[in-house]
């Protein structure tokens, strides 16, 4: 590195310490978010110059090698690939995440702090949102992940019985 960039390097962590100092904690995690980014922003950068360089350009070779397309039959869509819902379980999850997450809220409201009634009710709301939304998130992952499992499982038993 030259002397330049080691300079604009301490003037960057000089104004990072000043606003450590200024914003406390918010500091901190602002200079983690901005070192997180930099560091992402770099990694994605090297890693797609690298399979850019690697790629095979000769697209005519390619194209002359085939040279009439075999047809396939088009497959049956899976699961994943049609729009419905997802089950019983979301909706039961989400109303139980928010149901937990109202209560629990409310409760810390009124027993943590000096919280009134009206404030304890809006933070129990806020909560029970938060609270059903990661009762809902939780529910959609694990179903769109056991049906996954569950149409592999079938496609891998069904190619093994026709190859025997």
């Amino acid at each position: 590195m030259q002397p330049v960039t080691y300079s604009w390097l301490v003037v960057v962590v000089a104004i990072a310490c000043a606003a450590i100092g200024w914003l406390g904690i918010a500091g901190w995690i602002a200079v983690a978010v901005v070192i997180a980014s930099v560091g992402m922003h770099v990694a994605g950068n090297a890693l797609g110059t690298t399979l850019r360089e690697a790629a095979d350009r000769d697209l005519a070779r390619l194209r002359h090698r085939t040279a009439v397309p075999a047809a396939v039959p088009r497959p049956k869509p899976t699961r994943l690939e049609r729009r419905q819902s997802l089950g019983r379980l979301v909706p039961v999850s989400a109303t139980i995440g928010a149901t937990v997450g109202g209560l629990s809220g409310a409760a810390a409201l009124t027993t943590l702090t000096s919280a009134s009634i009206a404030g304890a009710a809006l933070g129990g709301v806020s909560s029970a949102v938060i609270g059903g939304l990661f009762g809902f998130l939780a529910a959609s992952f694990v179903e769109i992940i056991r049906t996954s499992l569950r149409e592999a499982i079938a496609a891998e038993r069904s190619s093994v019985t026709a190859d025997r």
